[in-house]
């Protein structure tokens, strides 16, 4: 960001980048973290399927899978909801105070 900020080309990456580790907290919490899991390399599914698959109530994890969608974690299709890339990779940084 900083890069592309200061005018220089940034190559172009499949990323989803969250501004604090609260924000990470919140959208990637156990539940949520348990869907993405269960979509990884499964290709679109129904959200009746996902919550068969994570053994949840449906209506808890379509608000679940509408939190996951509006921050890009997943996406949406005529076909379902999928895990559009090849892994989660975090990446914390923890700065002094000022």
């Amino acid at each position: 960001m900083k890069a592309a900020k200061a005018g220089k080309a940034v190559k172009p990456s499949n990323a989803v980048c969250f501004d604090s580790y609260e924000d990470i907290h919140r959208v990637l919490a156990p539940s949520r973290l348990q869907i993405v899991k269960t979509l990884a390399g499964q290709g679109p599914l129904s959200i009746r399927e996902v919550a068969r698959r994570v053994d949840r109530d449906m209506k808890a994890v379509h608000t679940d899978v509408t939190t996951l969608i509006n921050a890009g974690v997943i996406d949406r299709t005529e076909e379902g909801v999928s895990f559009p890339y090849d892994r989660i990779h975090l990446e914390v940084d923890i700065e002094a105070a000022a």
